[in-house]
């Protein structure tokens, strides 16, 4: 016989504010079952949870009703302290009172109703739950992180050091990512090669880390502590072993080919080296511009054969397919800038001043196209009248995005301080909508660029920018006076909105993305660097727009995560999840067809003789996230989800009606 305690929960305020809490306690008090009724403060506290214990000890209790917050949030806080007492966590469910109910009504009288609806909804669910044990899972104590950007780098470090084994997979031919582009960091103004080379480095020369540069993930499958990865190792056609960095095969090459490192800015031959600093100190032949390309005999030219002293070049290389056996993956795979053509009434593309962040940030850095000095892209003399347009596809429903890209307004204040101490009598002017400078000494940084480098601010929109007599006419509005604003510059320089690049990896690793493309987190303020994929994790701007230290925060964050998995022998994962019925199982696999995380696979009963009996469905313990999509999709019902039977929903609907 069932013998049900009721715990509800006042949240403070958040609950009790607009629920008769204790009208709650009192009607749960006379719902069949139940035994034990009381209500708290603060349930989720040391004394509300010895409520709970003391009461399953003195009651003889067989199922908990919290009625508090969403199960998101404190459900395993609750199954753990009944599983203190002696209970089976799985007889322990919650009444979402809070986000369900307090949170959305503002009739004290309605919401209390709707409270002691949801609480007998749960209450007979509880009658029926049964006891569960986790599943438990072997670990594979080897960790993935996919992008070498400073997010990668920190987590595959953070990892290494703890003596995890790690895989770095990066797609382009050295790491550093977009960071690597960048000539100082706000608001410390370090040098951002100084800061990151020396990590890269050490990723190198890691005895824990694998690094495979110039590769892709292509394909992964498996389960938490146990995913099977495929990975596309591209073709350099230069040997690793024995490459030197020397460049005399650069400075042999016949072809002059666009630098994507420099945003186009400057030329790189069809055999190169991405920038000076990389990591591996190792070529790449372009097979695109390559004259040999496809490859044919006998060759067009061999002139960085001829030139290279160890004989490192490798016409024959080869795709090779790389197999990896790992416990957890951290998706770090950073972002691109929004397409700056799209927002037209920028002139982008138009004319060559017209730049992007990223373009002026080459422009800025010594390692960059001018060697540091800033020269405007189509003549090659000094601007001395710059204007930086923020918020350029941010913001902005109509020609871009509407979040903001939280960083843009620190690097073009940084970008208008570099460019006056380089161009000391230059004007530097930045449109604006809002300054937003959260962070550790953020908005001293931006006072700083205001008042001592006398950078004039102006709030408003730029209407267009014209070609115009050799010089860029920027039409605007300044908000604050009303007046209209024309400058006619030399340069401009468009912050331009941050957007997801890792579509296609997200969906290839089954993670969830909100409706901009970034990785969806389990938990926006409790587990941000986990998603609900069990076993990977996110870090950096896969998850949304930040700064580098809060990337960097985020992942230790996600490399601690995956640490506390990995050093464990076997996982236990939740229970919750499909089971089938193979007596009644037909073997349609409607099922299969309908999983979204690939969780149910095949399975042949043979007889004593080996001869096939019938084949049916068989559910991957490992994989299983207990959605239910299969539930609905079998026919004849031989699907059930472990903790939500039929015969539970149906007396929830009951107790309701």
């Amino acid at each position: 016989m069932a013998r049900i305690g009721v715990f509800v929960c006042h949240c403070g305020e958040n609950i009790a504010r607009t629920v008769d809490v204790e009208k709650v306690a009192e009607f749960a008090s006379k719902l069949p079952g139940v035994v034990y009724s009381t209500h708290y403060v603060y349930m989720c506290s040391e004394p509300g949870q010895k409520l709970i214990r003391d009461a399953i000890a003195e009651k003889n209790l067989t199922g908990v009703v919290v009625a508090a917050c969403s199960p998101h949030l404190h459900e395993r806080t609750f199954r753990k302290a009944c599983q203190m007492a002696g209970l089976n966590p799985y007889l322990c469910e919650m009444a979402n009172i809070r986000e369900h109910c307090s949170w959305v009504h503002r009739d004290r009288e309605v919401a209390t109703e709707k409270a002691k609806e949801l609480v007998a909804f749960i209450v007979e669910k509880v009658k029926r739950n049964k006891p569960l044990k986790p599943v438990r899972l072997p670990v594979t104590k080897r960790a993935l992180v996919i992008g070498g950007g400073i997010a990668g780098i920190q987590a595959a470090l953070d990892l290494a050091e703890a003596g995890v084994p790690v895989t770095l997979v990066e797609k382009q031919p050295s790491i550093g990512g977009n960071m690597a582009r960048l000539s100082e960091t706000f608001p410390t103004l370090d040098c951002a090669q100084c800061i990151l080379t020396p990590r890269m480095v050490e990723v190198k020369q890691h005895p824990n880390i694998e690094l495979l540069t110039y590769s892709e993930v292509v394909d992964v499958s498996g389960y938490v502590g146990n995913f099977k990865v495929k990975i596309l190792r591209k073709p350099r056609y230069v040997r690793e072993d024995l490459c030197t960095g020397c460049g005399d095969c650069a400075a042999a090459c016949p072809v002059d080919v666009p630098n994507e490192f420099d945003r186009n800015l400057s030329w790189r031959k069809a055999v190169y080296l991405p920038f000076p600093q990389a990591v591996p100190q190792v070529y790449t032949i372009d097979a695109e511009h390559c004259l040999n390309t496809p490859r044919m005999f006998p060759l067009v030219c061999e002139r960085c054969y001829q030139a290279c002293a160890p004989k490192a070049i490798n016409y024959d290389d080869k795709p090779q397919i790389i197999e990896r056996e790992v416990g957890a993956i951290i998706l770090a795979t950073g972002y691109e800038l929004y397409p700056a053509e799209n927002v037209r009434e920028y002139g982008y593309g138009k004319h060559p001043d017209i730049v992007d962040s990223l373009e002026f940030e080459r422009l800025l850095s010594a390692s960059g196209p001018t060697g540091g000095e800033i020269h405007r892209p189509s003549d090659g003399k000094v601007p001395k009248e710059v204007v930086f347009i923020q918020c350029v596809g941010s913001r902005d429903p109509a020609n871009g995005v509407p979040y903001c890209s939280k960083i843009c307004c620190m690097y073009t204040a940084k970008h208008a301080l570099l460019y006056k101490r380089k161009v000391p009598d230059g004007r530097a002017y930045i449109f604006y909508m809002d300054i937003r400078a959260g962070g550790k000494g953020y908005e001293e940084f931006i006072r700083r660029v205001m008042e001592e480098e006398r950078v004039l601010y102006i709030r408003g929109r730029v209407a267009k920018v014209i070609p115009e007599n050799g010089k860029l006419l920027v039409e605007g509005i300044d908000t604050l006076s009303g007046q209209r604003i024309e400058i006619a510059a030399d340069m401009v320089v468009l912050a331009m909105a941050i957007t997801s690049n890792s579509n296609e990896l997200v969906q290839k690793l089954r993670v969830a993305t909100d409706e901009y493309g970034f990785a969806q987190e389990a938990h926006p303020k409790l587990r941000p660097v986990e998603t609900l994929t069990s076993g990977v994790f996110v870090a950096g701007v896969i998850q949304g727009p930040k700064d580098i230290p809060e990337t960097v925060a985020q992942a230790s964050g996600a490399a601690a995560k995956a640490l506390t998995l990995l050093t464990k022998d076997v996982l236990e994962r939740e229970p919750t999840i499909a089971q089938v019925n193979e007596q009644t199982c037909v073997g349609c696999f409607e099922c299969q067809r309908v999983c979204p995380y690939g969780a149910i696979e095949r399975r042949e009963i043979r007889d004593r003789q080996g001869n096939l009996i019938k084949v049916v469905a068989k559910v991957n313990e490992g994989v299983c996230e207990g959605c239910g999509a299969c539930v609905v999709a079998c026919r004849n019902k031989s699907m059930d989800l472990a903790g939500f039977a039929e015969e539970q929903i149906f007396a929830e609907l009951a107790a309701v009606m």
